[in-house]
């Protein structure tokens, strides 16, 4: 049964990243071009039953680091991989599926892979082999990405022709804006309502529903001459009805500086305190739900354009449709072009270049860009996730992180700054009342049922965030069998939380092991420790089926801890090399070895 274009539904179903989205929006455009009618949705608002009448679906999904799907595909994926679906549920459906990985982790692209076949096995057509981008690839995913589409477009319309009449809509075009924007009158002046709405009673807070923590304190736990300015923050979070353990993981949801906001309104000539109304332009569009109406137009770039990320290919791409200069429009058209991403590349994503240093340097493009188009041009500021590095059962109503703030130079005069660390970092609990947006998630990490099992982990940096908590909650149980592996630069400048470790040391809840990589003219790092121990070790192991813990950067220390960890599994537990290897696999399969890393 052959149907128009325009009657056919396409649903793209990104994942949590923000290249995810990008790349399912970027779908979503192209699908108006060609007339398709069009939803863009994420897993978690998307009703999973649905999937059985579609007749033609992209799927654009991020793997995380571990090869686990995220977050908000969770429960699509559950319902999926459901024993009891028959093989032929999804045989009206033709379907392609589009992933974003990092080559640099072992289960690269993991979810899109096993998305495709699993859909697949349920009769889905395949209307191409999947993609797998590549965060590792000089042009990014983009360079799987590019050909992939021209190949997908291709392969659609020859299934689902244009009717005779209707054409492509070409590059030339540009289409209409998500919502349009009414100004209010200025005498209906009305204080702006705040990002941090009461939570509604008895509701748990969540993303929609942020909790206003306010912050206890903020204090700098690295020396002052150190390189890096690293902070235990502290919030108060009774009355939330939040709970969680060990392992979880606490988002915040930041916000831009003001003297970034006001940059940009002067920019872009915005008065910060017009109010306006927003109106989607499509019927089946849903307004922005962390957007209070009426808004200011302040509240918006504070609270959500993240106009301090790096700005991807669809922003210049955009912006090129605005630009009233030549020289400027010829630029963006450029660096919108597939043959443009080197340059593109060199410009934004090698110095790290924010949307607002990009926009100051489009100046007569930036003045001229429609109010009612910020929305699609600039992605929403995405929440941030922290170890919680406290326990309740230590730290009643309250939620601890150690947070580095993330400062660095590239050849870009001013350094690089993160959005929610340098926010954090700048806000004085002891000034006033200081309020945070924030809700807890399940994080990755389970530590062990019963806590008799003992734990060896391994945390260098702030990864020692997650097991403060473990350690807490333990030692608040009674519970020893502690074993931490901690590692820094030097033991007088940032060895965070000292004085709380050797307490639990003198107290019997802990074996401490430190490696301070720069106290002596050999770089002694955790992996030695490890090795240093390998009788206790592997003691742990084999006779007391202890569980082991790995947090922190994922460059190359995970890699070197698992080499380590084999080479005791040889010299102790008399295993060949691929037997330690094959060892350590099953440890992880069993869940007995659980990393998390960042990078």
């Amino acid at each position: 049964m052959s149907l128009e274009p325009t009657a056919t539904g396409t649903p793209l179903k990104p994942g949590q990243t923000g290249t995810a989205q990008d790349t399912a929006e970027r779908i979503g455009r192209e699908a108006k071009r060609r007339h398709f009618q069009c939803r863009v949705e994420a897993l978690d608002s998307y009703d999973v039953a649905n999937l059985i009448s579609e007749l033609l679906v992209v799927f654009v999904c991020a793997t995380t680091g571990q090869g686990d799907p995220p977050d908000n595909m969770k429960m699509f994926w559950r319902f999926l991989f459901r024993k009891n679906l028959p093989p032929s549920s999804l045989c009206q459906l033709d379907y392609a599926v589009l992933g974003l990985g990092d080559s640099s982790y072992p289960k690269f692209n993991f979810v899109a892979k096993k998305l495709h076949k699993r859909v697949l096995q349920l009769g889905g057509n395949p209307l191409l082999p999947v993609a797998l981008g590549d965060d590792q690839h000089d042009l990014g995913p983009d360079a799987v990405v590019d050909p992939w589409l021209l190949a997908l477009w291709d392969k659609i319309l020859a299934l689902y022709p244009l009717p005779p009449g209707l054409e492509i809509i070409g590059p030339d075009t540009r289409l209409p804006p998500k919502y349009t924007l009414h100004y209010l009158a200025e005498d209906s002046l009305h204080p702006d309502g705040g990002l941090l709405q009461p939570t509604a009673s008895r509701a748990i807070p969540s993303e929609l529903h942020p909790f206003a923590a306010r912050m206890v304190s903020n204090q700098r736990v690295t020396a002052e001459c150190h390189f890096q300015d690293v902070r235990l923050i502290e919030f108060d979070v009774t009355g939330s009805g939040m709970k969680f353990s060990a392992g979880d993981v606490v988002m915040i949801q930041p916000q831009n500086c003001p003297d970034d906001v006001q940059q940009f309104c002067q920019l872009l000539r915005l008065d910060p305190d017009r109010r306006f109304l927003l109106k989607p332009t499509e019927p089946s569009t849903s307004l922005p739900a962390l957007l209070p109406q009426p808004c200011t137009i302040r509240h918006l770039v504070t609270h959500y354009l993240d106009i301090s990320c790096v700005p991807r290919r669809s922003f210049f791409e955009l912006l090129s449709y605005f630009s009233t200069n030549e020289l400027e429009r010829e630029k963006l058209q450029e660096f919108s072009s597939a043959q443009g991403q080197e340059e593109l590349y060199s410009y934004c994503n090698r110095p790290r270049r924010t949307t607002l240093e990009a926009l100051w340097d489009f100046p007569h493009t930036t003045c001229a860009i429609p109010p009612e188009y910020l929305l699609d041009l600039i992605p929403r500021i995405r929440p941030r996730a922290f170890s919680i590095a406290s326990s309740m059962l230590a730290h009643p109503d309250r939620i601890q992180i150690l947070m580095a703030v993330v400062r660095y130079k590239t050849r870009l005069s001013k350094p690089r700054r993160g959005l929610c660390s340098t926010w954090l970092a700048s806000l004085n609990p002891e000034q006033g009342d200081v309020q945070v947006p924030l809700w807890v998630k399940k994080g990755g990490m389970k530590f062990p049922a019963d806590p008799d099992t003992p734990v060896i982990m391994i945390g260098p940096g702030t990864g020692v965030a997650p097991f403060r908590a473990a350690i807490q909650e333990r030692v608040a149980q009674g519970h020893g069998g502690n074993c931490l592996f901690f590692g820094c630069r030097q033991k007088s400048k940032d060895f965070y939380c000292q004085v709380e470790w050797e307490e639990l040391v003198t107290k019997g809840f802990l074996t401490l092991f430190t490696a301070f990589s720069r106290d002596q003219e050999e770089k002694v790092y955790v992996q030695h420790r490890i090795r240093e121990n390998q009788r206790l070790v592997w003691e742990l192991l084999s006779s007391r089926n202890a569980h082991i813990y790995l947090a922190g950067n994922a460059k190359q220390m995970p890699a070197a801890v698992a080499e380590a960890l084999q080479m005791v599994l040889q010299l102790e537990g008399g295993l060949s090399p691929s037997e330690a290897e094959e060892h350590l696999t099953a440890l992880e399969r069993s869940q007995r070895f659980q990393s998390e890393t960042w990078s």
